[in-house]
Order: structure tokens, then sequence, then C-alpha cells
């Protein structure tokens, strides 16, 4: 794609000067040009354009023009100047068929024409330049002129669209490095807005995207991609074009199925380009509101989905999500969506910095109360049992999230309080206590006898070391008063907001210190002392 020139020759693929039209002995006289303001550079771009559209003995002042905008030292408002100047002046010429041979046309009126296309070709190379360099004047611009070109160059306008000054439109979005700003403008007021534009957005970037893709040729799909919301869902919701309405009632453009087979194709082009972790996950975000939506077959997404659970950590968890908004709102089946599920459960995702989205994510699958209850208490215990090795702002995740949990799952609560029929049974169990029945390597949460089983984990936090977790491990002991605790009062706490908290008290009582001054600590007191030996002389001999 070329770009910006450091000079008045050609672009970088085109080494040669420009062609002048005198050069291919045109046997129409060129007239001198009248005087124009030379000390000022627009207006003698005007000037030049006026006398382009005069008369066409003047078209040798294209080149110059040409050759102005090519300056690499020209200021950008004499820059913008020139590019519209010859987009007046090249629309005028398409709309007047100036750019199209005719039938029987003279040999000179031929070479005419040839030497304005290549003039019109060497223009739209400097403005697919400045587009990727994100001048937001050459897209409006480009989109001029190719609605000029499905006026009047093509004998239908897919040709325009697909493959010729609009498919190199879209390349150069893609392919611009320094472009955002153009792209997000793109999308505002004309992808997002027209439906022609976007459905031949889609095609292209379905057919330029291939396997493997450059990283940054990626990323600048993905925010184009992203960025285009309106899904049409029927007839109606077409009836805003670029260009002229089709003709034909049947037209792909006409159909909402159509578009989102278009916007399909590209999605899944995207997803097959070889995408790397942080796109992956940026994928993974976008699946339930920006592309589940254009799906027509949504079952398309399992395989991308299935293998990104397999790249574990958060990527896992994202995938999960996106399975189970299919799951819920595509009516997908899935049956192992629980086995992996609690498969994520390990001794590390209570250290973890996605802790609180896993959270989140977790209340959300488990919210049905038409889980089986052997389910639920599965999940229940394995993250008691992780609680005796996570720290303290896990710990207050945990509780609270078990407490609601027991309150939409009645039956769970076997697990906190179990009668036992058999008063010899009770003796003995009283006696000589039970050995725990839960199965924690198990890896399907149907068979590890969780419900069998009890919370002697969250007891035993009721002795933790953390007041405010013994505190609050104790809500497992007491009524169930409470309808559900919030979980987002309880998912941001670290151990820095956690010390926050404690040294922000007012202290109601003061603690309890040690008011004698001990006179001896390493050495044994002395006889006539009424004070004791320390703890470390008792342990240790420091004579």
């Amino acid at each position: 794609m070329p770009g910006l020139v450091n000079g008045e020759g050609g672009t970088k693929k085109r080494k040669r000067a420009f062609a002048r039209v005198s050069d291919v002995k045109v046997k129409r006289p060129l007239v001198e040009q009248d005087t124009a303001n030379d000390d000022d550079p627009q207006a003698q771009i005007l000037f030049l354009e006026n006398q382009i559209l005069e008369s066409r003995r003047h078209y040798n002042n294209i080149a110059t023009l040409l050759a102005l905008l090519r300056k690499s030292d020209q200021r950008p408002d004499q820059v913008v100047t020139a590019a519209v100047a010859l987009c007046r002046v090249f629309s005028r010429l398409i709309a007047a068929g100036n750019l199209s041979k005719t039938k029987d046309a003279p040999e000179n009126e031929v070479v005419i024409v040839d030497w304005l296309k290549e003039r019109y070709r060497d223009y739209t190379d400097v403005l697919l330049g400045l587009l990727e360099h994100g001048n937001n004047t050459a897209l409006t611009l480009l989109l001029r002129l190719v609605k000029e070109e499905a006026a009047h160059f093509s004998p239908g306008e897919e040709p325009t669209w697909r493959t010729g000054l609009f498919a190199k439109l879209v390349r150069s979005l893609l392919e611009g490095r320094a472009g955002q700003d153009v792209r997000e403008e793109f999308v505002e007021k004309y992808a997002g807005k027209y439906n022609d534009i976007s459905y031949y957005t889609f095609a292209n970037i379905a057919n330029y995207v291939v396997v493997p893709s450059s990283p940054g040729i990626i990323d600048n799909v993905l925010s184009l991609l992203s960025n285009i919301e309106k899904v049409p869902d029927s007839k109606d919701d077409l009836d805003d074009f670029y260009l002229d309405a089709p003709r034909k009632a049947k037209h792909a453009l006409y159909s909402p199925i159509q578009h989102k087979k278009q916007a399909q194709e590209a999605w899944l082009a995207v997803l097959r380009s070889g995408l790397s972790k942080e796109q992956r996950k940026t994928v993974l975000s976008l699946i339930s509101h920006r592309i589940a939506p254009w799906f027509v077959k949504v079952e398309l997404l399992m395989d991308f989905l299935t293998d990104s659970y397999d790249h574990g950590g958060s990527t896992s968890l994202l995938a999960l999500s996106g399975l189970f908004y299919l799951m819920q709102e595509k009516n997908l089946d899935y049956p192992s969506f629980y086995t992996k599920l609690y498969s994520l459960l390990d001794s590390n995702m209570l250290h973890s910095k996605h802790r609180s989205r896993f959270f989140r994510l977790l209340d959300t699958f488990l919210a049905s109360t038409h889980l089986p209850a052997a389910l639920v208490a599965s999940f229940i215990k394995r993250l008691s049992r992780l609680t005796l090795h996570a720290p303290p702002a896990g710990i207050v995740v945990v509780v609270p999230w078990i407490y609601n949990l027991l309150k939409e799952h009645p039956t769970c609560t076997f697990m906190i309080h179990r009668e036992t029929q058999d008063d010899e049974a009770g003796k003995l169990l009283r006696k000589e206590g039970m050995n725990d029945p839960f199965d924690m390597e198990e890896a399907d949460p149907m068979q590890t006898n969780a419900i069998d089983s009890s919370l002697w984990e969250i007891e035993m936090l009721q002795l933790h070391y953390h007041p405010n977790v013994a505190t609050l491990a104790k809500i497992i002991s007491e009524q169930f008063t409470k309808q559900a605790y919030n979980l987002e009062d309880f998912l941001d706490h670290s151990y820095g907001s956690m010390l926050d908290a404690e040294l922000s008290k007012d202290l109601k009582k003061a603690p309890v210190i040690e008011y004698e001054i001990p006179k001896k600590v390493f050495m044994k007191q002395d006889s006539d002392s009424s004070q004791q030996d320390s703890l470390l002389v008792k342990l240790w001999d420091f004579s």
C-alpha cells in the first residue's frame, strides 16, 4: 500500500515522474495560465482547480496539484486544500464521463482518458497513504469517490465495494498503525450508520484476514468489528444506505440473514487467525454482547470456546462465561459445563487477581434453583476446604457466598446440621468422630459425596487468627435470618484494605499490654525479684 512520498516524484511503487498531457502529443494547444497570487498557496490551489474545471486545456494542473499534495514539507492545511480540490475535480470528471472510454473515440481522446485514469489512481493512492497515517479528511474524500465510482464507473455497485476503491479503503484502515481515530470515525459516521457500508465492510474483512495474520492487523480488525453494534433483526432495520437503495427487492442488502452471515464470516476469520493471549481474552469478553448476536449458527463458536478453556487461568473462566451465555440464551447443550467449572476450583483460585471476577460469574452460574443438590454441595464443600489455606481476603468472600447458596438450596443445609436417627450411632459418632466422606480428588461434582459431608472447615474458621474472619465465619452457626448478603461488599477486599479498616477503627477499650517493665529479658530474674522469667529464658539458655 503506497504511503506518503518525500518529494514531487511518484509514490514508492511508482518511481517515474508524472506524465503530462503534452507528453502524449495532444493536438489541442495549451494556453498560458493566468497569474495567481504566489504568496497564498491556498489561493493558488483554488485557481488551478478552477482552470481545470473551465477547460480541458488545463488538465496539466492536475499533475501540479498532485505534486503539491505529495510534498513532504507542505503545511497540513495546504495538503487538505489540495486533496479537497482534486476530489472536486475528479468527482466532476467522473460524473461528466471524462474518465470513461466511449466507443469509436479518436486515438487522442483515448490517450487523454488513459492519462486521467492514471492520475486518478495516483490521487487515490495518496489518499490511501494519508488514511493509513490517520488523516480523517482522506476518509471523507475516499468515501465521496466511492459514491461517484459506484454511480458512474461500474455496470453494477459490486465491483466498487468488493474489489474497487472501497476494498482498498478497508485494507488501509486495517493496515494503518496510527489510525485508531480514523477507524472510530469510520464506524461512527459510516459503518455504524449505513447498512450497505457495514455489509461490505464485513465482506472485505472476511476476505482480507488470513491465517496467520500479524498481531497489529488483528488488533485493528478487533477495534473496528467490535464497534459495529447495529445488528438488524428485520427488514425494517435495513433502510439506511450510503448509496442508492438497491432496485431488486430480493437484494442481499435487504436480508437481515445475509447481513448476519457476512458478519459471521468476518468474525470466524478473526477466530481462525491465530490470536495472541490478550487478543483471545478480548474476543472472549465480547462473545455475549458483541459477537454472538451476529451469528446465524452460534454453535460455530463452540470449538473456539472449548479450545480457549484449555488455555487455563482467566482465559478458561471467560470461555465458560461465553459457553454459559450460549446455553442460557441460545439453548445450546454442553453437558460438561459444570464439570469444567468445578475443575477451576483449585488452590490458586483464592489467591488469584481474578478472584472477584470468578465469584461474580460463579454466582451467576449457580443461581438456578433447579440444579441438583449434590452438584451445589460439591461446590460449597470444595470452596470450604480451600479456605483452610486461603488468605483472609479470599475467605471473607467464600463465607457469605456459602451462606447465600445454602439459602437458595435448602436441601444442602444438611451439611451444617444433620440429626442422627440411631441413638447408638449418635453416641459412637460423638465419641469417635467420623471420616469425611468428601472426595477432594474426584473430578465429577456429582460423585464427590459432598452432600454426605459437613462444613467443619467453616467452624474451624471461627478460630481464625484474623478477628474479622472469625466473626464472619460464625454466621454459619447462627440462625439464617438474613435473606442474603450482597457479595459485592466482600469482593474487593485485600490485605491492605483489611489492615486499613482495622487501623481506622475507634477503640472502645484499650488493648491489654505489659504493664510492668521487665528488668531482664534474656537472663533469669534475681532471686528477690517478684517478676517471673521470660518465655525466652525458659526455652533457651543464654548464659
